[in-house]
């Protein structure tokens, strides 16, 4: 899933790279898709994550959660979600080799939103001084 997670973020922000190139937008326009871009990406790595928690407790029997948990889809995307931006509220808990799945997507999400951080902070310096020319204008 790690593997599978950077190379979803990677092809996320190439695409997102490669659409603004290939139209002429202002500054504002640019910033906007490249954010649906990143968001894209995460919500598509949360929901892989989501997916092989349901395959490790319903399939595999390598673990189950407890607390405020009811098996489907709302609550394995919920508890992905909580993971990877490291939330962690305390209402579901992870048992079984599935806890090990939990750190490693804890760090997975950090390292992917702060990939996203860079990602936009490069963007901004370059279209930040475009927006300012506009505005000049």
């Amino acid at each position: 899933m790690v593997i599978m997670t950077i190379f979803i973020h990677y092809e996320c922000l190439r695409v997102t790279s490669n659409l603004l190139q290939g139209f002429k937008m202002g500054p504002r326009s640019q910033i906007l898709v490249a954010i649906i871009g990143i968001f894209t990406g995460h919500t598509l790595e949360v929901w892989l994550f989501a997916f092989g928690y349901y395959v490790m407790d319903a399939w595999l029997n390598m673990g189950s959660f407890t607390g405020e948990f009811v098996p489907g889809p709302r609550d394995y995307i919920y508890f992905s979600v909580v993971t990877y931006t490291s939330l962690g509220l305390g209402d579901v808990f992870p048992h079984g080799s599935i806890r090990l799945i939990t750190g490693v997507q804890a760090l997975v999400g950090l390292l992917m939103i702060a990939w996203s951080g860079s990602y936009t902070y490069l963007l901004m310096q370059r279209l930040w001084p475009l927006h300012i020319k506009g505005m000049k204008k």
